[in-house]
């Protein structure tokens, strides 16, 4: 098999990725968008298709009033549109569904034809955790604006792990499991993408009957959609773990429990089937028949057996056997198969993963069956660190998001010359751009601009950025453009923390574990504050322009916490009584103010993420169980307090109800001590604020007064001068 050439495989690859369904279905998904993002000027679209000589290409013009646009498939023409409306139309769509798409009266002409191509077959998007952090509640109205969003920005290559549980109760009842037994290895829904990941099993379980059901109607229609816009979903497959009753059903197996995982107890440890054990492969090949009868198959398959868990074995040939194993279970079970491997855990744990243990790992597979994730590009090449991976294809990923944190970052000036360099000296078989982030955060068009690297745009990287201010406030305005290359060149890539202090554990310093590392503002410079104001100087009635200001005021408020957190250590260090008392009551508004910020738009309310968990209750017991499971995971996280605000959000609700109770028991801990005269003041509220993060999780017991939405014009405005900035 490795005599192929390169070459051939990549033409069977992208030709297997390319291929039109016909000429009146691409023309029709293409046509069916436009007419859901912008029903009033459709009619004035035409797509046509035609053949490309290589690589996905679409060519953009104008014909009798008409814009045209060509191209050799469904996705590459929404491509072609997506570059209309942001560079003609001055239009953003955004990812999220409450966003509206804002559009001109009379549709811009294109002076000149435009021709663009695609410099990489490969455009992935996705993680398994985003199906956690952000996705879990979603219902087909979310599924399908995302949807558009990912095939007018190139993606070809979604993840696709919705509904794996329904193949699952399958697979287990054929091996003789119960229903009851089958739902109680599975977690909550918010947990499940780390059951998919062989971290945990059975947390918050067991999962309801009614959400694998109604888990599996939807991704039929998301394979459906995804499919018929030219994408090709990237399945999961069995990756070792197997319930404990499976176990004890197989005494003769080599099943082995896997390391401890985020702290959780020893009733949610994982089992894990070597796969080098004949059983492996026997389960391997019922889990690709049920899932190919449910959702079909394009033959490429996420595996990943080691993510943040130990190998069995750090000896070579063992492991070297184990991925040759891996393999043969899928070829065996689709001799098409294609394994796609997230590289995360090569360069998460490089202490044990040497690059003699890593060539031994993926050594074995063939070249052109094997997919690597390079996962974090924006932190570290991991092309570098394993000879390019060993001459596999491989996608280049920007993760910039851990755990849907809310947070004002994203290092251009780093990741621009990271992406050159890759395309420059990366190696023929790098094949592929993508995203491997955790969460929604607060940026989108950070991953817009790393999918935008997959194409020959006419664009400069500072072109690029001066179309996104246009776009955002609806006109080319000076003052914008030089604010957004100032937020996008020199203010964001000072945020390198993973959330603001009012979100984190109450402490003095600078870290409480490590889910929480404070952004490294150097002498706290307020540079937000600055760019809130400037933005509220430009003006604009666009909901891009409104969702800007209330993204630059939650971190500007967060911000300015930090001040005044430095500010009660002083006085604690200096035991000034009325300074700390003073010092309380200002947190306690700050933290009411940035949660009635929060809530003049959705995606900043946590009343949208619990009422979207309700929504998939029948029954008052139902609606509380899902809620359940939407708040643990963006406060406790789990059963220990190792994950605790691994998750952390500025989101109204969240900020006044979870966030704020916790300093304030910090202040009073610290007048307490000053009154005493104690020469310790965080030495005795850990246990209290574990009992709130507790009981705030549970729904039942913790009810959340929600504010109402505000003109973010008009707050904005009251809040820059109640605040001086």
């Amino acid at each position: 098999m490795r005599t192929r050439t390169l070459l051939a495989v990549v033409i069977a690859l992208s030709a297997m990725l390319t291929a039109c369904t016909g000429k009146p279905d691409s023309v029709k998904a293409a046509q069916a968008l436009a007419k859901r993002l912008i029903p009033a000027q459709a009619g004035k679209i035409v797509f046509r298709e035609v053949p490309a000589d290589t690589s996905d290409t679409f060519t953009l013009s104008s014909e009798k009033g008409k814009i045209v646009i060509a191209a050799n498939n469904a996705g590459t023409m929404a491509v072609g549109l997506n570059y209309y409306l942001n560079n003609y139309c001055l239009t953003t769509v955004s990812e999220y569904a409450a966003h509206p798409v804002e559009m001109p009266k009379v549709l811009p002409e294109v002076p000149e034809p435009v021709s663009v191509s695609a410099k990489v077959p490969y455009r992935f998007y996705l993680n398994y955790c985003t199906f956690g952090y952000t996705m879990p509640w979603w219902g087909w109205k979310e599924w399908e604006r995302f949807i558009d969003w990912m095939a007018l920005n190139g993606v070809n290559m979604p993840l696709a792990t919705t509904g794996e549980e329904a193949v699952w109760q399958r697979v287990w009842r054929h091996f003789g499991m119960s229903d009851e037994q089958i739902r109680a290895h599975f977690t909550g829904p918010a947990h499940l993408a780390w059951h998919r990941m062989v971290n945990i099993n059975s947390f918050q379980g067991p999962l309801p009957q009614d959400w694998i059901d109604r888990q599996a109607e939807l991704q039929k229609k998301i394979l459906e959609r995804e499919r018929s816009l030219s994408m090709t979903p990237v399945l999961h497959s069995f990756s070792g773990s197997v319930p404990a009753v499976f176990k004890e059903m197989h005494p003769e197996a080599e099943i082995t429990h896997v390391s401890n995982w985020g702290g959780f107890g020893p009733q949610y440890r994982c089992w894990f089937l070597s796969p080098t054990d004949p059983l492996y492969a026997e389960v391997q090949k019922v889990y690709i028949e049920e899932q190919t009868a449910l959702y079909g198959t394009d033959h490429i398959y996420g595996l990943d057996p080691f993510n943040e868990v130990d190998a069995p074995s750090w000896d070579v040939e063992t492991l070297s056997a184990m991925g040759k194993a891996f393999y043969g279970s899928l070829e065996a079970a689709d001799p098409e198969a294609i394994w796609l491997q997230m590289g995360w855990f090569l360069i998460n744990d490089r202490k044990h993963w040497t690059p003699e243990l890593m060539e031994a790992f993926l050594g074995t597979v063939p070249t052109e069956k094997l997919i690597m994730l390079d996962y974090h590009v924006d932190w570290v090449l991991g092309w570098k660190l394993t000879e390019r991976f060993y001459g596999h294809p491989y996608i280049a990923c920007a993760l910039l998001n851990f755990g849907g944190n809310t947070l004002f970052n994203g290092n251009f000036p780093t990741l621009i010359p990271f992406y050159e360099e890759t395309f420059r000296d990366g190696g023929a078989n790098m094949k592929g751009v993508g995203s491997t982030l955790e969460g929604f955060g607060t940026n989108p068009y950070y991953y817009e601009f790393v999918l935008s690297r997959a194409w020959n745009y006419p664009q400069t990287p500072d072109e690029w950025i001066d179309k996104l201010a246009d776009r955002h406030i609806g006109r080319e305005d000076a003052a914008a453009r030089e604010l957004w290359h100032d937020l996008i060149m020199n203010i964001a890539p000072q945020y390198t923390g993973s959330g603001v202090s009012m979100n984190g554990h109450p402490k003095f310093g600078h870290w409480w574990k490590w889910t929480v590392k404070y952004p490294d503002i150097k002498g706290r410079t307020p540079i937000m504050d600055y760019a809130w104001k400037k933005m509220l100087e430009i003006d604009s009635d666009r909901y891009e322009y409104k969702y800007d200001l209330v993204n630059l005021g939650r971190q500007a408020l967060g911000d300015y916490f930090d001040i005044l957190k430095d500010s009660l250590e002083v006085a604690w260090n200096t035991q000034d009584l009325e300074m700390a008392k003073a010092i309380k009551a200002e947190m306690s508004q700050v933290f009411d103010d940035c949660d009635a910020l929060l809530a003049c738009v959705p995606e900043f309310n946590l009343q949208e993420w619990n009422e979207a968990a309700r929504s998939w209750g029948k029954t008052a017991e139902e609606k509380d169980y899902y809620e359940r499971s939407a708040r643990t995971i963006v406060s406790t996280w789990g059963n220990s307090v190792s994950l605790v605000d691994y998750a952390n959000r500025q989101w109204a609700g969240l900020v006044r109800s979870y966030y704020k109770p916790r300093w304030m028991l910090f202040c009073d801990e610290i007048i307490a001590g000053i009154q005493d005269g104690r020469l310790g003041g965080e030495n005795n509220f850990n246990e209290r604020i574990r009992y709130h993060e507790v009981r705030w999780a549970e729904p039942t017991v913790t009810k959340i007064d929600y504010q109402q939405a505000q003109d973010p014009v008009e707050l904005s405005r009251k809040l820059i001068e109640k605040y001086s900035f």
